[in-house]
């Protein structure tokens, strides 16, 4: 195990880089660790657990505006904004469950650097499009700010928006600025039964492309529809088809209303979810929740274009029967379950993305061999590559912030 570091607050942050950048000590960042699982394994002497800066720094409920330090818990951010009938937008994922830890323990630091985002993403943006500004420490030692505590800020670089999905590779977040959003004042899901996959994706076009401002767009296949957690909203042996719609009550009832005359031109049973259950449905879809067991099987995320999905997992389960499967985001992003293999199966999964429309595939689970011997996330063009490694350099260049955990590095 390395040895930690604690640091209270961002001076101490600083210091602590700049002894690790003299001395060439590179430092593993992290906060509770509920995404240790993602990203190539971490292989450093220092750790540096970013757990107690935590808590709330400024909230301005009119202003939509949020202050806080990066190791708060997601899970106590969504209280508090609760509590004002608001709400973080991105709908942020607990995906802890997925490598066998606890719920409820990721932090806003760790989502940030991850980009992580949920079902509302194609409507309300993903992170990025939501973290204003920020206070952080570059691979230097130094302490640097960037954005703004305002919606309305288009002066300097666009940082924010570099450094989430940067995993901790450029700097180290010490202070950040969230907007949020008023919470929907109802919420109901239209449920199709008994599509298939092509089928069910078409109908899920049709209702993205309908003027009824849907927030959810997800189809669970018959094998997964029927696992534990999700079988209750499922008739036996069936896929689910399922459409979220938030607003007001008059007019989330006009909305579902519209949409059954829609959806029930694909000829298909329908049923609707209102409120608690069909917030619960929307967490399980947002968590992956069907794919927490068993442990041992690997987890890939895929992001395609929304009509290829049925196609990509076609190919897919051709190869390997015991592919289980669901889209969300219209069929933008899919979940895909596979058995162990010391390869990940990675050739099939992102040859069948490649022949098929493009897109890109994320290593979500596997054991730390694997992850350490196949590329997590999707290899870039040398182009592309080459421009990362600049900006890395930029931030880090001594390579002390995270080394390797996104592609090798020198000693990994």
């Amino acid at each position: 195990m390395p040895e930690t570091f604690i640091p209270s607050g961002t001076t101490d942050v600083a210091d602590l880089v700049k002894w690790a950048a003299a001395e060439t000590r590179p430092l593993s960042l992290h906060g509770h660790r509920s995404k240790a699982g993602l990203g190539r394994p971490a292989q450093t002497e220092y750790a540096l657990d970013m757990s107690r800066l935590s808590g709330i720094l400024d909230y301005e409920p009119a202003e939509l505006v949020l202050t806080l330090r990066p190791g708060t818990l997601v899970s106590d951010v969504e209280k508090l904004l609760g509590a004002r009938n608001q709400m973080l937008a991105f709908e942020p994922p607990d995906y802890g469950p997925l490598w066998g830890g606890a719920a409820a323990r990721g932090t806003i630091g760790g989502a940030i650097g991850c980009n992580l985002a949920g079902p509302r993403r194609f409507k309300a943006g993903a992170l990025r499009d939501h973290l204003l500004g920020f206070i952080a420490v570059s691979g230097r030692g130094e302490i640097f700010k960037a954005g703004a505590k305002v919606v309305k800020n288009v002066t300097g670089y666009d940082l924010p928006k570099l450094v989430c999905g940067a995993y901790g590779t450029l700097a180290a977040l010490t202070e950040v600025t969230l907007k949020v959003l008023p919470a929907p004042e109802k919420t109901r899901t239209v449920l199709v039964f008994g599509l298939d996959d092509a089928r069910a994706i078409q109908a899920l076009a049709a209702a993205a492309a309908s003027p009824h401002e849907v927030a959810g767009l997800a189809h669970l296949p018959a094998a997964v529809a029927a696992l534990s957690g999700v079988a209750y909203v499922a008739r036996a042996g069936t896929g689910v088809t399922a459409v979220r719609i938030e607003g007001t009550d008059i007019s989330v009832k006009a909305r579902c209303e519209a949409l059954r005359d829609l959806l029930g031109s694909f000829g298909a049973p329908l049923e609707e979810l209102h409120s608690m259950n069909s917030a619960w449905l929307w967490r399980e879809i947002r968590d992956a929740a069907a794919f927490a067991l068993p442990q041992d099987r690997l987890l890939w995320r895929l992001s395609t274009a929304p009509l290829s999905g049925p196609t990509v997992t076609a190919v897919i389960a051709q190869a390997q029967p015991e592919a289980r499967f669901f889209y969300d985001w219209a069929g933008g992003l899919v979940w895909l379950s596979l058995p162990p293999a010391d390869d990940a199966h990675a050739a099939l999964v992102r040859g069948a993305i490649a022949g098929n429309g493009g897109g890109h595939a994320t290593l979500i689970r596997a054991d730390l061999a694997t992850r350490a011997a196949v590329p997590v996330f999707q290899p870039q063009p040398e182009a592309l590559a080459a421009l990362s490694r600049r900006v890395k350099d930029s931030f880090d260049p001594m390579n002390i912030l995270n080394p390797g955990r996104m592609a090798p590095s020198a000693g990994t």
